[in-house]
């Protein structure tokens, strides 16, 4: 399982340039990477889509670098280019802002520093192609006072600056980065977890889907034992352990058999709900899944998977989910779908959110999603504690996390 040697995208901290066309973006990424990564052209527009490039970068570690389109773009897709420039801020951990000093500060660069702020994004200010043009060190102290921000010189040519940007991008790391463990935090070295993991007919062939590759590195970078095993070999697995696992972590789909089988002595809940704790805010998607007894014929239900896949006949998202909450509702209930980068600026339509995983977004993309249902007053919930719910073992499957228990027991 090579997959298990490599940190995925989602858990990468990402760093997004902004600016505007010709400012440098791309230079800037070959001259902190010290690889030609990112086409380079005096031909305004180069970039067009952001372009995502994950490396390790030390001292940082494995990151993401987002390259974006200028936001000064007039060319016929222009509004286009900025409308997806911007969606980028909503996975942005730190944002550099790339200024021209040939040409100073533009209002380009004022409003995009504006909206990196009022997202609460870190944000790095960097003067570049200062080799073509001074910026005394009085000019950058008086723009760090008006921007409240780092303020960088550089030159991607002549590298001056760049290591002093390194340093900066760094520190800048937000501290919670190391907080969030799936399951590090739930056991003690020696324990042994079970992990229930059946063949997911939609996983690349020869590999196991990342929320279970995620978990057992987890486990083992916490000094306890895995023991992954399929559904129908669990009573047996558990029977000649002859030590009572600290958990047993399954499939969501495997939710009703796995609870079963499983001695309610021993606490049990799935990669879903894990998941919703370290991308999310796992009491707000318990509260979301009371939503269900409120819905009414008519309803509007968005369904949204934070990455593309083959389609099963028997797919969770489009068939099984809607099945589901049709079954325990009895109600006629409209289903509409997103998937990959794509999510709804406006859902207030909508009676209720229902969010996979997310493991293929990083926690900045996922809380936005969360944060944005709030606050619109939009019940959300992930597929983990849906499947839990329709099947009536939600409070079980709650217990490793007293604070969600108690949000799910709230009137």
């Amino acid at each position: 399982m090579s997959g298990l040697n490599q940190t995925p995208r989602a858990d990468r901290v990402h760093i997004a340039l902004f600016g505007k066309t010709n400012a440098g973006k791309s230079s800037i990424i070959n001259a902190v990477t010290g690889q030609d990564l990112a086409l380079v052209s005096h031909v305004k527009g180069t970039t067009t889509d952001p372009v995502y490039k994950a490396m390790e970068l030390l001292p940082l570690g494995p990151v993401v670098l987002i390259d974006t389109a200028g936001l000064d773009d007039v060319s016929e897709l222009g509004e286009l280019r900025r409308k997806k420039t911007i969606e980028v801020l909503n996975k942005t951990d730190i944002a550099l802002l790339i200024m021209d000093g040939t040409m100073g500060v533009t209002d380009y660069d004022e409003d995009i520093l504006e909206q990196i702020k009022a997202k609460k994004i870190p944000v790095i200010a960097v003067i570049n192609k200062t080799d073509l043009s001074e910026f005394p060190k009085e000019k950058i102290n008086e723009l760090q006072k008006k921007f409240k921000c780092k303020v960088i010189a550089t030159s991607a040519n002549s590298k001056k600056g760049i290591n002093e940007l390194k340093e900066a991008l760094a520190k800048s790391v937000p501290e919670e980065e190391d907080k969030f463990k799936i399951v590090g935090d739930l056991i003690s070295p020696g324990d042994f977890v079970v992990l229930v993991t059946p063949i997911d007919k939609a996983a690349p062939k020869g590999r196991l889907i990342l929320p279970q590759q995620q978990t057992i590195r987890d486990i083992l970078e916490s000094d306890a034992i895995a023991i992954v095993t399929k559904e129908y070999e669990l009573r047996e697995t558990l029977e000649n352990l002859g030590k009572k696992p600290k958990m047993v972590i399954t499939d969501s789909q495997a939710f009703l058999k796995v609870s079963a089988d499983t001695p309610q002595d021993i606490l049990m809940t799935s990669f879903s709900i894990l998941l919703a704790r370290t991308k999310g805010d796992l009491s707000e998607l318990v509260r979301g899944a009371k939503a269900i007894e409120k819905l009414k014929d008519g309803d509007k239900i968005l369904i949204s998977e934070g990455c593309t896949h083959h389609r099963q006949s028997d797919d969770i998202g489009t068939v099984k989910i809607p099945r589901w909450i049709r079954q325990i509702t009895g109600k006629q209930i409209e289903f509409e779908y997103t998937s990959g980068m794509s999510f709804p600026e406006d859902v207030k339509k909508y009676a209720l959110i229902v969010h996979c995983a997310g493991c293929m977004l990083n926690r900045t993309g996922m809380m936005h999603r969360i944060d944005q249902a709030e606050e619109m007053q939009v019940p959300i919930v992930n597929y983990g504690v849906l499947i839990a719910y329709v099947h009536g073992i939600l409070d079980r499957a709650l217990k490793p996390f007293p604070l969600a228990q108690m949000a799910w027991e709230e009137e």
